[in-house]
């Protein structure tokens, strides 16, 4: 079922009005939503922050608004700073930079930060009396903006990143619009919605950072050779052994497969997207493809190259069989004195470390030399110790993964309620 289109208000508005499917009990006998421009709806912000002293921000898609010294590692503003624009709590901005969630680019609201300085080349607005900024907020959410832009743009980003879109092209985007009383109702609902998924989302992030402190202290610190927490059996046992990487592990170098060597099928090349993103595309090698190089389900991964905190580091591979790329090593153990489990929790601490020399910055790229990793020294116990923490870790592993579950079942919940609570974009779009 989609959703309805009326004919002419009663005002002599001839664009048709819209009903979404699914309508609270108390709207189900008013008019249908009017299409309004966000000319209509709002005003242009352009106030320059001038000498005030505020926090220069960027916007990210599907994050929003970040502090340049977070999202670029310092303060980009430079001279351009007097010339940004002034942005207050309940001011909107449009970043016309495309992104994979935004293509046509991103508008959030600014809320809890007061004021900031935003980068003059985003379009900043502040909607009207009788517009809902929650109520607005979730159209962009959905990217009716994008879906009305993106016939405007006829090239890619120009040098600076952002799409070639003016400010009479953007204000000219219309969104669909109930009553003020209809506005508020969807943006309280949907709100109440988000309140569950953030509390959802530090319940993860708790797990996570709980899962941290344990194992710093089931691990021991730099230069000691007991953890400061260890298990009964154990408290009266040896200490730890210190070994480098290269006496713990043999690590395989992928294969540098360029476009000429790739196929439609055959044998996917696993490549750093494909730990990322289980569902992301495969590239196919062409045969032969050395056996060295190939890898099961199961096996020890470590990409030596990417960002830290997501690319970057030690997974097991859950996909199915292939041949690694040349930026991922295959990890092969002593299985006489150290356990796979215990090995991605060995090879976990070794990206803390390569964290801790990049400042803890998680946006940090690297690239760590074969060289150099296996001369990374590393503390490691008896195997039944190993087994022990493993056991202990995994168990914490199996909960944060529930939880991680209940996250996304909450994000699908509301895109799912979004659907039926606006019209659908083919309606938007027409």
């Amino acid at each position: 079922m989609s959703s309805k289109q009326e004919t002419s208000d009663a005002m002599g508005n001839n664009k048709p009005t819209l009903v979404p499917k699914l309508r609270f009990p108390e709207f189900r006998e008013a008019e249908g939503w009017k299409p309004v421009t966000l000319q209509k709806a709002s005003v242009p912000v352009t106030e320059r922050v001038g000498q005030r002293k505020l926090t220069p921000v960027s916007i990210s898609a599907g994050v929003g608004f970040v502090p340049q010294a977070e999202k670029f590692g310092r303060d980009i503003s430079g001279n351009q700073y007097q010339l940004y624009t002034l942005v207050r709590d309940g001011d909107f901005v449009f970043n016309k930079g495309n992104s994979l969630k935004f293509p046509q680019g991103c508008v959030y609201l600014l809320q809890g930060w007061g004021q900031v300085a935003a980068p003059n080349v985003f379009i900043c607005f502040r909607l009207k009396d009788g517009y809902s900024n929650g109520f607005f907020q979730s159209c962009f959410e959905q990217n009716q903006h994008g879906n009305q832009l993106k016939k405007h743009i006829t090239s890619g980003a120009r040098s600076n990143g952002l799409l070639n879109i003016s400010k009479e092209t953007f204000f000219g985007v219309e969104i669909p619009t109930p009553s003020l009383p209809e506005q508020q109702k969807i943006a309280d609902c949907l709100s109440s919605l988000d309140e569950l998924i953030t509390a959802q989302g530090r319940k993860v992030d708790a797990l996570k950072t709980h899962k941290k402190g344990l194992m710093q202290q089931l691990f021991p610190c730099e230069g000691e050779t007991q953890p400061r927490i260890r298990f009964p059996e154990f408290q009266h046992a040896e200490p730890w052994s210190s070994r480098t990487v290269g006496d713990m592990f043999r690590l395989i170098n992928g294969f540098a497969f360029k476009p000429e060597n790739w196929k439609s099928s055959g044998t996917p090349i696993i490549r750093i997207q494909n730990l990322n993103d289980p569902s992301a595309e495969f590239n196919y090698a062409k045969e032969p493809v050395p056996e060295r190089n190939r890898i099961e389900p199961g096996n020890l991964l470590f990409a030596w190259s990417g960002t830290l905190g997501s690319s970057f580091g030690a997974r097991i591979w859950n996909g199915p069989p292939g041949v690694l790329n040349q930026h991922i090593f295959k990890v092969l153990m002593d299985e006489q004195q150290i356990s796979l489990p215990f090995s991605l929790l060995v090879l976990t601490r070794v990206e803390e470390d390569i964290a801790k020399q990049t400042h803890g910055f998680k946006a940090s790229f690297v690239h760590v030399k074969k060289s150099d990793l296996i001369k990374i020294e590393l503390p490691l116990p008896t195997l039944p110790e190993q087994q022990r923490i493993a056991d202990c870790l995994t168990s914490l592993d199996d909960l944060i993964t529930a939880q991680i579950q209940k996250l996304a079942a909450l994000k699908t919940h509301k895109k799912g309620l979004m659907q039926q609570l606006f019209p659908t974009a083919e309606v938007v779009e027409a």
